[in-house]
């Protein structure tokens, strides 16, 4: 079976982003709906791995407390203490891929979770499978969901795509790392998505 068909080719892909993105429903408000999931979305603290060129430091994010029946909206206000605090989180994940969609700009957080889950890999035949995978779909001059990184980098990927390694798309997930936490996150801090999802918090 081939990795997606052309008609597949805007569903996302990998098995790092939950089957319940698709049904992401705003509210007659416009507020977005973390809560309309028929599968549950819970604040797993999946420890996001440390960025190359990051000082190594204990994650914001703790482990998962187990609770599979949490209130996707408990951790809302920490999603302003950094974009770790959001990435850390699978509905703050969803919440901010709805954010960054709304920018163009969805491509982001998919290449990051991308090299997340790339990262964790423990077979070369699937190393090599995934590698190809990212590369088509992000980092290829003519990829669908083309990510703004350097001419350098993208050829240094490129150079090496044939022979990939764990670390293969360390600095550009790296910059697109970046590109979030600068430019990103502050806006998705004050948009209606967010600001919704607080106002929700609170109400409760």
């Amino acid at each position: 079976m081939p990795w997606f068909s052309q008609q597949q080719h805007f569903a996302c892909p990998f098995p790092y982003i939950p089957s319940a993105l698709g049904g992401v429903r705003r509210r007659s408000g416009g507020d977005l709906d973390l809560l309309s999931h028929s599968t549950p979305i819970i604040c797993e603290r999946s420890q996001p791995q440390p960025q190359p060129g990051r000082t190594s430091s204990p994650s914001p994010v703790a482990e998962d407390d187990g609770d599979g029946d949490k209130d996707p909206l408990n951790d809302v206000e920490t999603w302003s203490e950094s974009v770790d605090k959001v990435l850390g989180c699978k509905a703050g994940q969803i919440a901010f891929r709805e954010f960054l969609k709304s920018e163009y700009s969805e491509e982001n957080i998919l290449f990051w979770l991308a090299c997340e889950d790339y990262k964790k890999i423990k077979t070369v035949p699937e190393m090599i499978s995934s590698a190809n995978r990212i590369y088509s779909e992000f980092v290829h001059s003519e990829a669908p969901r083309q990510i703004n990184i350097d001419c350098t980098t993208r050829e240094n990927i490129t150079k090496n795509i044939s022979q990939p390694t764990l670390t293969s798309f360390d600095t550009a997930q790296k910059l697109v790392y970046s590109l979030m936490a600068r430019d990103c996150y502050p806006r998705f801090l004050k948009s209606d998505i967010y600001q919704g999802l607080l106002r929700k918090a609170d109400s409760r």
